[in-house]
């Protein structure tokens, strides 16, 4: 019985401090210092692209990349018998210093300069 109070309350708290991740390079991103924020984008990885992430590493840490099939997807696609198909790329980040600072994202194969799409996210960090 104890032991389901805690599982409860950790994961009260795990999400507590859980905010929608950010999808739109026009909304300024406003956080404080050691606050975490998550920028997503969508992805298709299948193609050989991918985004990647430069940032001022004094101002902020990528904490955390992955790659994911939204739930209800995974499951038509496993009904139709699909392989491939797009998903979110979520990128975890920790605000380091106060001040503001851009988190450029480029949608690339890895090997090649030039980029399919770019992504400018402003970051004010209180």
């Amino acid at each position: 019985r104890d032991r389901v109070a805690v599982v409860a309350i950790f994961l009260a708290t795990g999400c507590a401090g859980e905010d929608k991740p950010y999808t739109n390079p026009e909304q300024t991103i406003s956080t404080s210092v050691n606050q975490e924020f998550v920028i997503t984008l969508a992805s298709n990885p299948t193609t050989g692209y991918g985004w990647q992430a430069s940032y001022d590493e004094t101002m902020v840490e990528l904490v955390e990349t992955r790659y994911e099939i939204p739930e209800m997807e995974k499951h038509e696609r496993v009904k139709q018998g699909i392989v491939g198909g797009g998903g979110v790329e979520y990128f975890r980040f920790q605000a380091l210093k106060a001040g503001k600072t851009e988190i450029t994202l480029v949608y690339k194969y890895p090997w090649e300069e030039e980029s399919l799409y770019q992504e400018a996210f402003t970051v004010n960090i209180k």
